[in-house]
């Protein structure tokens, strides 16, 4: 292993695979698969369906991100869940690194888009992994009880290309467009991120922790 991949190997503030609750569910989760690019594609499809994705869940702090917390709480955003994603992988060796990038959503529900007034989401976050010499997007954001509810694609992931949104869903509407990538980096940016959110959202984004999100996808899907 290279030197430049060390800090991608290592525990953070938020990607605290040193904690017990983290190590357990990666040993568990990686079940018998053999190898790494084995393992990440099974760390992948745990977080992506036994963490619910949940925007209003999202607490731009240390302790909100870290991957123990997601995992104790049982739902997170993109970031949170990327956070878990790449914590289960470095607990097993295989390096990894978080990604960010701004998405137009075309699919999110009515409450959402008014407390937002946009449909961009700056900041989107998915996980970068090292498997057999390259880098290797993957983002376990949408479980797949909400994909089926919005007829979206599912993400699936092989470990050997990248796993990114979707431009269209399955009846052929616009689900995503990728805007802007803002780079990979070991641990998350907390600081750009709140300054982002605090000037294209809400000055203090508290109307995005409020809300039922499981609730209101039903409301959007009875009315479709």
């Amino acid at each position: 292993m290279n030197s430049e991949l060390e800090q991608y190997l290592q525990p953070s503030p938020t990607i605290d695979f040193d904690n017990p609750v983290v190590a357990d569910f990666a040993s568990k989760s990686s079940g018998d698969s053999a190898g790494q690019r084995n393992q990440a594609v099974s760390l992948y499809y745990a977080v992506r369906d036994s963490v619910r994705y949940d925007p209003y869940s999202m607490i731009l702090s240390v302790d909100g991100l870290k991957a123990s917390t997601t995992l104790k709480v049982g739902r997170g955003w993109c970031v949170a869940k990327a956070i878990l994603l790449a914590a289960c992988c470095r607990s097993l060796s295989i390096p990894a690194r978080l990604g960010f990038a701004d998405v137009r959503n075309h699919l999110t529900t009515a409450r959402l888009r008014e407390v937002m007034k946009t449909d961009i989401f700056f900041w989107h976050g998915y996980t970068s992994i090292y498997l057999n010499g390259i880098w290797v997007k993957a983002t376990p954001a949408f479980n797949i009880e909400l994909c089926e509810k919005f007829r979206l694609k599912p993400l699936e992931f092989d470990g050997l290309k990248d796993s990114i949104y979707h431009p269209f869903d399955l009846d052929g509407k616009k689900h995503m467009e990728y805007l802007k990538y803002r780079g990979e980096s070991a641990d998350v940016p907390i600081e750009q991120i709140i300054e982002t959110f605090t000037r294209e959202y809400t000055p203090d984004n508290s109307s995005l922790k409020e809300g039922d999100f499981d609730r209101e996808v039903d409301m959007e899907i009875q009315n479709m």
